[in-house]
């Protein structure tokens, strides 16, 4: 890939982490993690107390995965925010990331008895399940690196190849 044709690509990672859009979601990552616990501590504790008892088995497995999940999630926003204030390279950041889960879930809505939980904790589940295929979206686009760019994809670019042509052209 030619040196003009890289300058005008644009870099995703980089312009997102440093907009306003990533303090959006890193506020609601934060938010809903707060949210949660304060679900979880006070009225959720109460809701559970009231469940049967295959219900609130349910309830405990799916507030600890949604507490996994949200940490998860947390991590990963931690990361790139620092990455955006320099408190860490890239570098460290790579290895600070492979300890994230950011895989492919199963959403429990299939599951017998989901239903009986209470709408607090089943509305955070979704939010966290939300929350988390956007991340993971962001994940991927963030890690598109400059050079990975194919150098058939700068050549495809009609625009790119007439500026290279007009520099060369006009250059002698």
């Amino acid at each position: 890939m030619s040196t003009s044709a890289s300058r005008n690509v644009a870099v995703f990672g980089e312009r997102f982490q440093a907009s306003e859009q990533f303090d959006v979601v890193f506020k609601e990552g934060m938010a809903l993690v707060e949210r949660t616990a304060s679900y979880l501590e006070g009225p959720g504790r109460a809701e559970a107390k009231r469940l049967s008892s295959p219900a609130n088995v349910l309830y405990a497995t799916e507030s600890m995965r949604l507490t996994t999940r949200l940490l998860d999630l947390a991590s990963w926003l931690l990361i790139r925010r620092a990455i955006k204030e320099g408190e860490i390279s890239e570098a460290e950041a790579q290895k600070k990331r492979k300890t994230v889960t950011l895989q492919a879930l199963s959403k429990p809505a299939h599951v017998q008895g989901y239903a009986e939980l209470p709408d607090g904790l089943r509305a955070l589940i979704n939010e966290s399940y939300a929350l988390h295929d956007r991340i993971v979206q962001l994940d991927r686009a963030l890690s598109v690196k400059l050079e990975t760019v194919s150098a058939e994809a700068a050549i495809t670019n009609p625009v790119g190849a007439q500026m290279d042509r007009l520099r060369v052209a006009f250059s002698n």
